[in-house]
């Protein structure tokens, strides 16, 4: 039996990564291995994730490279790359494990839920799981999960500040279609509530489209306000 590895890349996450580490604790009794790698926070976040996770590590900051760092210290065959404000469904080992047996995929994702009161959240969700499908490309949101020979044969994430999971499902496109999970992991709301819904929407369909016809992701990222 195949063993799964979580990977989380963390930043200033220690308000939050408690009660998100609290939620793999099950996970992690049935023997999936937690890693949390961080990336330079300044608050609670490391000391409150050694408490939780199996194995906590430091790398640069950028989410790329510390999901790398996390893959190369990670020991299932399998790794889920998850983010901080995400959680996944209780039976997450069964239905990755199982469906990558079955299917004889390399990768895949979750379909995702959108935690927030806002209506337009539900159309959010919704316009993802279409365009996943559809294209075969998949976002950091949906808890990409990967074969280790697979992640290692594209070269892991690119070494980029944004679209990085754009990146990555480019290339693993090229090893199999994605296995695309019907169940779904549900993620925070807070960054298309903080910055308004549609002009949310409308900016990152546009970074996309940007990259999609070859531009700089450094120049992406600081249209979308990273430092």
């Amino acid at each position: 039996m195949s063993k799964l590895s979580i990977i989380v890349p963390v930043l200033g996450e220690g308000e939050n990564i408690a009660a998100m580490l609290d939620g793999l604790a099950d996970l992690r009794s049935l023997g999936v291995e937690v890693i949390v790698v961080d990336g330079g926070s300044r608050d609670a976040t490391v000391r409150r994730a050694r408490l939780r996770a199996d194995c906590v590590i430091s790398a640069p900051r950028s989410r790329a490279l510390q999901m790398n760092a996390g893959a190369a210290r990670a020991g299932g065959d399998v790794l889920l790359f998850l983010h901080a404000d995400t959680h996944l469904p209780h039976d997450a080992d069964h239905v990755v494990l199982n469906g990558l047996q079955r299917s004889g995929r390399a990768w895949g994702r979750f379909d995702v839920r959108i935690d927030g009161r806002h209506p337009l959240l539900r159309l959010v969700a919704w316009l993802m799981r279409v365009r996943s499908r559809m294209t075969g490309i998949a976002t950091g949101d949906q808890a990409i999960f990967v074969r280790r020979e697979a992640f290692h044969a594209v070269g892991g994430y690119p070494a980029i500040p944004l679209m990085e999971d754009i990146a990555l499902s480019r290339e693993l496109k090229r090893v199999s279609r994605p296995l695309c999970l019907r169940e779904s992991v549900v993620t925070s709301g807070r960054r298309w509530e903080k910055n308004g819904i549609l002009r949310t929407i409308f900016l990152m369909w546009t970074l996309r489209l940007a990259f999609f016809f070859g531009a700089d992701a450094k120049a992406l990222a600081h249209r979308y306000g990273y430092e």
